[in-house]
Formats: C-alpha cells, sequence, structure tokens
C-alpha cells in the first residue's frame, strides 16, 4: 500500500515542479511588466489581460518538459534560462528604443556583432539579477526537495497543453474585444505585448517573418498597379520658384547621428549655447530650415533614416531593411542621378559590414564606400562605433575632393551616440545638471558634434567646393528615449511630458543649403520620406514616375502631416498617439477622436502600400521613365591598398 502512495506521489510531483516553475516565472514576467514596459494600460480589462498573458506562454512553453520523461527537471530549467533570457534581452532593448526584439532584430544583432558593447552594458543594472533568480531557485529545488523525482506521463502533459491552449484563446478573445483586428491592423508592438504577453509576440513575429519570406516568392507585376494609382493620386507637383534651381550642383548628405530638434536652440543654464554653429544656420540666407520634421525610423534607426531619405519608401515594421530585404530590387537617389552624370561616395568611419552596408550600398548604385580602412582608427580617434566626427571630416576632405563632379555623397557622422559619454579633451563644454547621466552628456555630446559640422564647412569653402554644393543634414532618429523623460522635463521646462510633447520630441532637424537660392525658416510638417523628392525637385528632376511616398517639402501641394512607423502621426492640426487624438496646438486629448480618423486612415493605407514593395520586392517590375536599372554585381567596395577600378567606377570615370 505504502509502495502505490509512494508512486502516485512520485508521478504527481513532476506536476507540482511544474506548477512552481510556472508561477515563479509568472510573478517574474508581471512584475517586469510593470518595472520595466510602458505600455499603455488605460483601462481594467486591459490590466487583467496583462496579469494573465504571461500564464499560456509559460504553460505552454514548461508543459513541452513532460514529454523528455525522466529528463523532465533538466528540460524546465533550461526552458526557464531561455525564456529569461528573451525575457531579459527584451527589458535591456527597451530600455533604450522603447521596443521589443524581433527576430529580425536578432539578425541585425548578428550582422553588428561586435559593435554594440558600450550601449549595451550601459543599460544593464546590478539588480537585473533579479530576472534569474526563479532559475536559481528551481536549480535548487531540483537538487534538494525534488531530487528523486524521474516519473512523468503524456496525460499530464495533454492536459497542460489543452490549459494553455484553453488560456490563450480566452486571453485572445478579451484582447479582440478591447482592440479588433489587433493581429491584422496593428502597426505597433506595444500594442501586441500588452494583449498578447511578451513570449506570444515571439511566436507571432516569427510567424510574421515566415509569411514575409514567401511573399516575395508569390509577388507579380499586377500587384504595382495599385500602389502606382495610389502614388499618381498623392502626387506633389514641383514648385515652380524651386524647381531646378540647383541644377547640375554637388550634393552632400550629412547624417547627423541621434540629433533632435530642440538642442539646436538651446542655452545652458550659464547661458552657453550648445549648438551655435547650427543655430546660426537657421538664419542662413542660403538654407531652408525645417523645424517641424520628424524621423520615421524603426528598428533600422540609422539604416531606416538612410532608407528613408533615399528611397522615399518606409522601412520595415520589424527589423532593418539594411539587412533583411538586401537583396531587392531599388531606385535610389544615387541610381537616379547617376543617368543625370553623377559620381556616387558613401563616408564612415566604420567597418563597411556594419548594417550591412557593403551589400545594400551595391543595390543603391553607389560607386564608391569610403569606410575605416580609409581613416586612421587609432584609439584616440574612435569612440563608440566608429572614428570621432572631427578627424572624420577632416580625413575625408581629400577623398571628398579626388571626387568627379557632379557628385553625390553621403557622410554618416558617429560621435553623437548613446551613452553620448565624451573622452577626456575632445570638448570643453559642460555636461548638463538634470539628473540624468544619459541626458547629461547629449548636452556635451552635441556641442562636439556642432564644432566638427563647422570645422567641416569651412574646410568646404577652403576647398572651394561649398559654392557650387547642396548641402543636406538631417538628425536621423530621435537620441533621448522617453524612458529619460523625467530628466527631459527639467529640460524642457514642462511639469510632464505627455504623449502629444513625447510626439513632438520626434522632431529631428533637417538643413538643406542652396547655394544662389533664398531660403528660410520652414515650419510646414514633414518627415524623411519627404527629402528626397524635395532635393530631386531642386536638381531639376521630377519624380513622377518613380515609386516614392514622399511630398516635396517646397511644394505648395505638400501634404501637412508626417507619420511614424507605427501608424501614429503628427499633422499641423492633429496629433494620434496609441489611438487617442490629441490637439497640435494645445497639446491635450481630444474629446472627438474623429478629428484624426481622416489621416489615420491614410496613414495605414500608405504604410501598407511601402509594405506591398518592400517585402513584396516589387521594383523588380517597374522601371521609371528614362530610369536604367541598377545591377550591384558590377559594384566592389575596395579597400585603399586593394586593385582599384571596377565597371560601375570606371564608366563614371
Amino acid at each position: 500500500m505504502n509502495k502505490i502512495r509512494l508512486s502516485k506521489k512520485l508521478n504527481n510531483s513532476h506536476i507540482t515542479f511544474l506548477i512552481i516553475a510556472v508561477v515563479l516565472f509568472w510573478i517574474k514576467t508581471y512584475a517586469a511588466y510593470q518595472i520595466e514596459f510602458n505600455l499603455g494600460i488605460d483601462n481594467n480589462l486591459q490590466k487583467f489581460l496583462l496579469l494573465v498573458n504571461p500564464l499560456s506562454s509559460a504553460l505552454f512553453f514548461f508543459g513541452l518538459a513532460l514529454l523528455f520523461k525522466k529528463r523532465t527537471k533538466l528540460v524546465m530549467i533550461v526552458m526557464n534560462f531561455l525564456l529569461s533570457f528573451l525575457l531579459y534581452a527584451n527589458i535591456a532593448y527597451y530600455r533604450f528604443f522603447n521596443d521589443f526584439i524581433t527576430v529580425p532584430v536578432l539578425m541585425q544583432a548578428k550582422t553588428n556583432a561586435g559593435q554594440l558593447g558600450d550601449s549595451a552594458l550601459s543599460l544593464m543594472s546590478p539588480w537585473d539579477i533579479f530576472y534569474f533568480a526563479d532559475f536559481f531557485i528551481l536549480i535548487a529545488l531540483a537538487l534538494t526537495v525534488f531530487k528523486k523525482v524521474t516519473v512523468t506521463n503524456r496525460k499530464s502533459f495533454k492536459l497542460v497543453l489543452l490549459f494553455a491552449i484553453t488560456t490563450f484563446l480566452f486571453n485572445l478573445g478579451l484582447a479582440e474585444k478591447d482592440r479588433p483586428q489587433l493581429l491584422t491592423r496593428s502597426f505597433d508592438r506595444n500594442y501586441l505585448v500588452k494583449y498578447l504577453g511578451a513570449y506570444n509576440f515571439t511566436i507571432y513575429d516569427v510567424i510574421q517573418n515566415i509569411k514575409s519570406s514567401s511573399q516575395r516568392a508569390l509577388a507579380d507585376s499586377s500587384d504595382i498597379t495599385d500602389v502606382e494609382n495610389y502614388r499618381k493620386a498623392n502626387y506633389a507637383e514641383p514648385n515652380p520658384q524651386y524647381f531646378g534651381k540647383a541644377k547640375g550642383m554637388n550634393v552632400i548628405y550629412v547624417s547627423l547621428e541621434s540629433l533632435q530638434t530642440f538642442i539646436i536652440d538651446y542655452k545652458m543654464p550659464d547661458g552657453q549655447e550648445v549648438m551655435p554653429f547650427l543655430h546660426s544656420l537657421t538664419h542662413d540666407k542660403n538654407t531652408f530650415y525645417f523645424d517641424n520634421f520628424y524621423h520615421q525610423t524603426g528598428q533600422g534607426k540609422t539604416s531606416d533614416a538612410e532608407f528613408l531619405m533615399e528611397n522615399s519608401l518606409y522601412p520595415m515594421a520589424q527589423g532593418a531593411v539594411f539587412v533583411n530585404k538586401a537583396q531587392n530590387t531599388y531606385q535610389a537617389m544615387p541610381a537616379i542621378l547617376k543617368g543625370q552624370g553623377y559620381t556616387s561616395a558613401v563616408f564612415h568611419g566604420n567597418q563597411k559590414t556594419f548594417w550591412n552596408r557593403n551589400v545594400i550600398y551595391k543595390a543603391f548604385g553607389y560607386d564608391q564606400f569610403f569606410d575605416s580602412e580609409y581613416y586612421n582608427m587609432s584609439d584616440e580617434n574612435t569612440k563608440n562605433y566608429g572614428l570621432k566626427d572631427k578627424p572624420f571630416f577632416k580625413e575625408s576632405m581629400p577623398l571628398l575632393k579626388s571626387l568627379k563632379q557632379p557628385f553625390y555623397t553621403k557622410f554618416i557622422s558617429l560621435s553623437n551616440h548613446f551613452p553620448f559619454g565624451m573622452d577626456p579633451g575632445d570638448t570643453e563644454f559642460p555636461v548638463g545638471d538634470y539628473g540624468d547621466s544619459v541626458v547629461n552628456q547629449y548636452f556635451q555630446s552635441a556641442h562636439y558634434l556642432d564644432e566638427a559640422i563647422k570645422q567641416f564647412f569651412d574646410d568646404l569653402k577652403a576647398s572651394g567646393l561649398y559654392d557650387n554644393t547642396v548641402v543636406v543634414m538631417y538628425g536621423d532618429h530621435y537620441g533621448i528615449s522617453e524612458n529619460h523623460n523625467e530628466a527631459m522635463t527639467k529640460v524642457l521646462g514642462v511639469d510632464e511630458i505627455t504623449p502629444a510633447i513625447n510626439a513632438k520630441l520626434q522632431r529631428v532637424p533637417l538643413f538643406i543649403h542652396v547655394p544662389g537660392v533664398k531660403g528660410g525658416i520652414q515650419s510646414q510638417v514633414g518627415g524623411e520620406v519627404d527629402v528626397r523628392p524635395t532635393v530631386l525637385h531642386l536638381l531639376g528632376i521630377d519624380t513622377k514616375d518613380y515609386m516614392e511616398f514622399g511630398s516635396d517639402l517646397l511644394s505648395k501641394q505638400h501634404r501637412n502631416w508626417a507619420l511614424f512607423r507605427n501608424g501614429d502621426f503628427v499633422s499641423s492640426n492633429v496629433i494620434q498617439v496609441k489611438d487617442k487624438c490629441y490637439s497640435a496646438k494645445t497639446e491635450e486629448l481630444l474629446e472627438n477622436p474623429e478629428a484624426c480618423k481622416d489621416i489615420s486612415e491614410k496613414v495605414n493605407t500608405e504604410l501598407q502600400m511601402s509594405d506591398e514593395i518592400v517585402y513584396k520586392d516589387l521594383l523588380r517590375f517597374y522601371k521609371p521613365e528614362g530610369y536604367t536599372p541598377i545591377n550591384p554585381d558590377d559594384y566592389d567596395y575596395l579597400g585603399p591598398n586593394e586593385k582599384k577600378g571596377n565597371k560601375a567606377t570606371e564608366d563614371n570615370h
């Protein structure tokens, strides 16, 4: 009789171990939701779903261990570690990006390995060991209380699996009630995690990536028709006052790393201007300065900004085009200008493989890529992601002057990058005093960037290039995320950072300097997608036949709104954040959400259209009139000591 009872006890103890594992993991995950993530919980149903959604994932994954009979405990412990690692990876990633890790992001991490050390370490805390506490508890229990438990059965697995599925369907049903069509119309990962949980989101993400991989294979030339019709219906005619005013001039793009608009005219408490040179350019007679201009990047950040600026298409909702869609057909700025006799080059003080640039630049049609091999990458010259800005711009000048004119070039600055700390001797400008080291250092780092840009402009003037060169400078994405809003209230002098204020903080500067053309401060709402048609029209190249979603910022028909990759938007009258509608003027929540409906529908349509092009690689089926397609195989970015000359370079020299 005692043997039978002992046998039953052993048979049931693996369930006890499972319950302990599930409960501990459930509590930990819910605590992480509350402590680490800002998911925008608005009502009691959402609070309940946030509590429930880790349960189905925990039951499912830990329940799988019941299939392994004598190794049930070991598999549960391994599963706990893997899920804990995923949770912690999301926590660290969210601390800076306010976003969740996706499968494409993991691919980016592989591509950019070795470049992220300082930034990653700055996001970690000793207290983070808490997120692995249940892992160590399970090990201790397995070696003591449950040491002799080795028996399991498949019946238990079926019951746990049934409970997991039932819990998930219950969760999904309530989520759909609060957010209809959650899985089909949401561009915002925050929604998916809020309603379904971080682990279920990962499963959803994997499924979506498998689906997107098959989209290209199933696409055909008829899929471009709807996009073409939409494009023609929303084309903004060039402004005759500016069309062709820069015809034949050189073009230089400068990516201003992590630079936000609020800092352009900011003064420290002692009266020192943070960016005196860029601030002076806002009043330069030949410079268009756009003070209501927004970044539109997704998870690809700087690379997304490049993609937007040169293709006038939106980035991917998950991952980065540079990594995940590098083999697509594109009709980018370098390729378009090649038909006008331009040579092209990129200058970047980092490895050419970072963000897969050495591959996708070939698809864009860049003739040359001057990467870290062309620069003095000494310890005193480098920081964070590569060469510091001052030596970068200084050492780039001989390379720039060697190019055949007219040229189209891009410079990617690096110094003003999170976590923004400067080396001793780089600048005498003081750090801020706002109770947050990241925010404090941002002012010092931005000042160093300002000094580097002034040096670059002085060198352009000395070289003789300045008077025949259009210089386009843009902030690529935000530098300070909303995780630092407490300090930002002190910076901005406000009581709190409301959703509308946070949306406005996504403004980044845009300068377009055109020699001989009267500029001025421009306050129309625009985004990075709008820059390509603006610059091409200044160069006298009409964009009506190109598949792009930008609206010429200088056109009289320019639309006065800009969308974000998650489906939110800003306009001159209203701002939409997480399905809530705010006044752009008062920044207060509007009682009538219908005020945002018209633009919201346009935003969703435009994102879907752009995704059609990118995911299905539709530009392979479309050739604009007068455009010569690019063959990436014609390009080979050789180092300074390698044999010079490739087909693309030879054809243009």
